[in-house]
């Protein structure tokens, strides 16, 4: 199942849940004010492999720092 970004403007929170790909547009409710008009956001990417030096090759749309997951629990940048 992948992970999907979702923003709650009530609360101003982003916020990620595991979902299948059939409920990825469905109605989906903040974890924080329970709000349950949080909407999906447009997520950027990341793949992580080695080159046949050893060395790690980062593809994607995200800088080091990330940004993107709003500071908690990212699964995709460890923030």
């Amino acid at each position: 199942m992948p992970v999907y970004e979702y923003y709650c403007e009530h609360c101003d929170r982003r916020f990620e849940a595991l979902r299948p790909m059939s409920q990825s547009n469905a109605a989906m409710t903040c974890p924080r004010c329970a709000t349950p008009d949080a909407r999906r956001l447009v997520s950027v990417f990341a793949a992580v492999s080695r080159d046949n030096g050893g060395s790690r090759l980062v593809a994607g749309g995200g800088s080091p720092g990330c940004g993107s997951c709003g500071g908690g629990s990212c699964a995709t940048c460890g923030h």
